[in-house]
């Protein structure tokens, strides 16, 4: 728009612009901008001093980040196995609400287990017993 059109033109010389007493329409409003607005412009001193993890993430939790709830070590098959009163001794332990295996410890019996996801480690104990690691991937 062009500066003679603009209505302040109208108002040169009134002092209030239109605004009644002295005073009013100042020192009032979102001085700055109404809320984060200004933080990589006029409020980035602030924002450095006051929030400065303000942008960007943590690297210790990055943004997708695949969780693993809940786990089982070989050590716990046989007395998962005996609470179950097994007779086959095949466990599927995506069904008991395991996501993976892991190979701490040691078995006495062959299991042919059913899980997601299990280490190499936790396999190749399996396999020393004479068992079978089956993998159900989604």
């Amino acid at each position: 728009m062009t500066t003679r059109l603009r209505k302040t033109r109208k108002y040169r010389g009134s002092r209030t612009h239109g605004w009644g007493q002295i005073g009013q329409h100042r020192s009032t409003g979102h001085k700055g901008g109404q809320g984060q607005s200004g933080q990589l412009k006029h409020h980035f001193s602030s924002m450095l001093k006051y929030d400065p993890d303000h942008f960007g993430h943590d690297s210790m939790h990055p943004p997708k980040q695949k969780v693993i709830h809940k786990w089982i070590n070989i050590r716990d098959l046989d007395h998962v196995s005996s609470k179950l009163h097994l007779k086959n001794d095949i466990l599927d332990l995506s069904s008991l609400g395991y996501d993976k295996l892991l190979g701490g410890g040691s078995t006495k019996h062959k299991y042919t287990i059913k899980i997601k996801n299990f280490t190499k480690n936790a396999e190749n104990k399996i396999k020393q017993a004479e068992g079978i690691v089956l993998s159900n991937n989604d």
